[in-house]
């Protein structure tokens, strides 16, 4: 029986995957073979030496020591485009929070109630204070066109927006799902200079943090409205200030608040509700419990950071699983040892993604512990493993 030690609460919908697969999950699980969090922060120290995979039930993997775990072999993966929508969802309604001083408005009002006035008079003779505007023929500009920056940049073409996109690494599924009346734009420069609306929607990697800093800004269109719904490094802070002061940036719509961001009147910070939603809760939860569970019963690797893609259909009683660092030769050299052992292969497959591969070897026998340290031995191979196919 395999255990999965979860962190943070994780939705039924995808504990009721592995408790049907035979596993043990939760809180206490000790020895675990695998991991499931969302946002806690994962030491290197509390990942077991049993651990095989770390599903993370979000899109980021920040607070997952990524590179601790290439070292060991552990696959890390994720749940690409599960809670796009309700990011999406977010991003939209911050289009008109941030257009319509909305939340002031209703502070405001709420505030009138301790006192004894007439509050319709109330309401007529201050609600021209929080007087806005239309978000209908304004320009969107969406930078980065995943999964999330995709739907955004759709959906507000349907609210009548002007929208163009920016993506140097525009994914075919992008590409594909992305509306013909969205203008693809390959110079940054020119979809900031007259944008209205400015939405961040890339990774937040080594080359990318601090990427919306004094230069770029220096680019936007006076009164631009920013939003952040993808990372808060990504947005220089002090920067982001003097475009305040300087009248670049009227509004900075954020779902990573911090203090330092709190102190200004134009931030409208949002306590980080992007993922949550009891739709995308549950459906991170059910995408990376089906990835670990496949991980561990069949040694399959899908939506994993750190190694490639690679699955291949059973044709064997054996399945034996290998983790490495570039070698194009493991698979050959790991088909030599288990000939040597008289062990047939039935089918195998190696997937190769920068400098890691994944290899899947079908044997018709079982393969002894004393092989699979000679495997494990194989220059490159950082895990190996055998799993037995239930018929």
């Amino acid at each position: 029986m395999y255990r999965i030690r979860t962190y943070n609460k994780i939705a039924q919908k995808g504990l009721g995957i592995l408790d049907d697969a035979g596993f043990s999950a939760g809180d206490s699980e000790e020895q675990p073979d695998g991991i499931i969090l969302r946002s806690y922060k994962l030491q290197p120290e509390e990942i077991g030496d049993r651990v095989v995979g770390i599903g993370r039930a979000g899109a980021g993997v920040n607070n997952i020591p990524v590179d601790y775990c290439n070292d060991r072999g552990i696959v890390v993966f994720n749940a690409p485009g599960a809670n796009a929508n309700g990011v999406k969802e977010l991003v939209l309604s911050s289009l008109f929070l941030s257009s319509r001083r909305i939340t002031e408005g209703v502070s405001w009002i709420k505030n009138q109630a301790e006192g004894d006035g007439d509050i319709s008079k109330i309401v007529e003779k201050g609600k021209s204070a929080f007087a806005g505007n239309e978000i209908q023929g304004k320009k969107l500009a969406v930078i980065g066109l995943g999964a999330i920056g995709m739907m955004v940049a759709n959906d507000a073409r349907h609210l009548g927006m002007d929208v163009s996109g920016y993506d140097p690494y525009l994914s075919i599924n992008s590409a594909l799902g992305l509306s013909n009346k969205v203008r693809k734009v390959d110079d940054l420069s020119e979809i900031l200079k007259d944008a209205d609306y400015i939405t961040i929607h890339i990774p937040l990697l080594e080359n990318t943090r601090g990427f919306f800093n004094k230069d770029l800004m220096k680019k936007m269109k006076p009164g631009v409205k920013l939003l952040n719904f993808a990372r808060g490094g990504l947005v220089v802070t002090k920067d982001l200030f003097r475009a305040f002061d300087e009248g670049i940036i009227s509004r900075y719509v954020t779902d990573f608040p911090d203090s330092e961001l709190l102190t200004r009147e134009e931030v409208l910070p949002i306590p980080h509700l992007g993922a949550s939603t009891l739709e995308s809760e549950e459906n991170c939860a059910v995408m990376v419990a089906e990835q670990l569970r496949d991980l561990l019963t069949k040694g399959s690797v899908k939506n994993s950071v750190n190694f490639p893609a690679c699955e291949m259909p059973v044709s064997g009683g054996y399945r034996l699983a290998i983790g490495s660092r570039k070698n194009p030769d493991i698979a050959e050299q790991a088909v030599s040892l288990l000939g040597n052992e008289n062990i047939k292969v039935s089918g195998q497959v190696s997937k190769q993604r920068g400098d890691y591969s994944w290899t899947i070897i079908d044997c018709e026998s079982q393969v002894s512990e004393t092989l699979v340290t000679k495997i494990k031995a194989i220059d490159g191979v950082l895990d190996a493993r055998v799993i037995s196919i239930e018929s």
